[in-house]
């Protein structure tokens, strides 16, 4: 090879090994320009001064290109030692949050929504009522049941504090001497607005209610929402209308059947519990049309008593009211087949039946 052909040889060498080994045989002890070099021993003195020139010039030239190609070696392949050996000592990416809304949040959003394209507002009261707004009002007289201690959480005045959110409500509300008791039912909110608002009046109120009750299909603690309208002229087809109305449009059923059978609730005259059609199987329940029935909601006409108690008269204003356990609504609708699990705390069951804020069910 000449020259030029050395160092374009050089020039493709893609190892160090290799090129060391190019090294040693042009440059070595025993390379090629080494023994010429040695071999201008014999030649003339003129001859020996030209030729060792241009070895010597070749040689230099050899060296910077080996020289040269070696550190490009060298750093191309410490670049990718350090891309393949690399070691993130950053801090790992916290996982993003998650955030979800539970089914019973949920069922009241949509209880809410529903009821207000048809004109009704949404109040709320206290959770922590007296025995006038939780029972006499209402039209339940001292001996019936639901006010006995199996029934009732009672509270005594000295261990009242902190049951609401707004605690000078409350303090303002309830009176010194009263019998306290954790709501039963939302029924107390109806009453206060009764009293407070002048008709006509359409409300829900929704929320957390409590009797003292604990098994398979009861909790301590639950929550239901009751509807409450009062004007001239109301009658029995109007609730039944707007009963109808909100279960077909809260199942997205169009022709879910609905039928009402007479009942008794102190509160309403007359009374009816209401059930929709359904198809059961040995393991599922399937909301729709079939050949079953489920009851879903109490209802009624508001009794006179109550309207004569919040200072109406009966013979100028009359009204309906429903009622509905949140829990059993979100079950039906969202095959949740165990009521307990709704208070386990459990993220991986909200991870299955929660809702995202932004794309509804998950």
């Amino acid at each position: 090879m000449n020259a030029a052909e050395k160092l374009d040889y050089i020039q493709s060498l893609n190892s160090l090994d290799a090129l060391e080994q190019a090294r040693v045989s042009l440059l070595g002890k025993k390379g090629e320009i080494t023994e010429q070099l040695k071999a201008l021993g014999q030649a003339s003195p003129e001859e020996r001064k030209e030729k060792g020139r241009v070895l010597n010039e070749l040689r230099d030239r050899l060296t910077a290109a080996i020289e040269e190609r070696k550190r490009a070696l060298a750093d191309a392949e410490e670049a990718e030692r350090l891309a393949n050996e690399r070691v993130d000592i950053t801090l790992p990416l916290r996982p993003e949050p998650k955030a979800g809304i539970h089914p019973i949040t949920q069922v009241m959003e949509e209880v809410a929504a529903i009821f207000g394209e048809m004109g009704f507002g949404v109040r709320t009261g206290p959770l922590v009522e007296d025995d006038e707004h939780n029972f006499g009002a209402l039209n339940i007289p001292e001996s019936h049941p639901a006010r006995q201690m199996h029934d009732t959480f009672y509270v005594t005045e000295s261990g009242f504090g902190g049951q609401d959110s707004d605690e000078k409500t409350e303090s303002r509300i309830l009176k010194p001497g009263s019998s306290y008791v954790l709501r039963t039912h939302t029924s107390p909110v109806q009453v206060r607005t009764m009293r407070t608002e002048k008709p006509p009046i359409r409300i829900i109120a929704p929320g957390s209610t409590f009797r003292s009750d604990s098994d398979l299909t009861h909790t301590p603690m639950f929550h239901q929402f009751e509807a409450l309208l009062i004007d001239k002229d109301i009658h029995m087809g109007h609730l039944k209308g707007t009963i109808t109305t909100f279960l077909r449009r809260f199942f997205g059923i169009d022709d879910l059947p609905v039928r009402f059978r007479p009942s008794f609730f102190p509160f309403t005259e007359p009374s009816a519990e209401v059930d929709i059609g359904c198809e059961r199987s040995r393991d599922s329940l399937k909301v729709g049309k079939g050949k079953d029935w489920l009851e879903v909601m109490g209802c009624g006409m508001v009794h006179p008593n109550v309207l004569r108690n919040c200072g109406l008269n009966p013979a100028e204003w009359q009204g309906f009211a429903l009622g509905a356990g949140i829990e059993r609504l979100a079950m039906l609708k969202y095959n949740i087949p165990d009521l307990r699990t709704f208070f386990d705390s459990d993220v991986r069951w909200l991870d299955y039946y929660g809702f995202s804020p932004l794309q509804g069910a998950r």
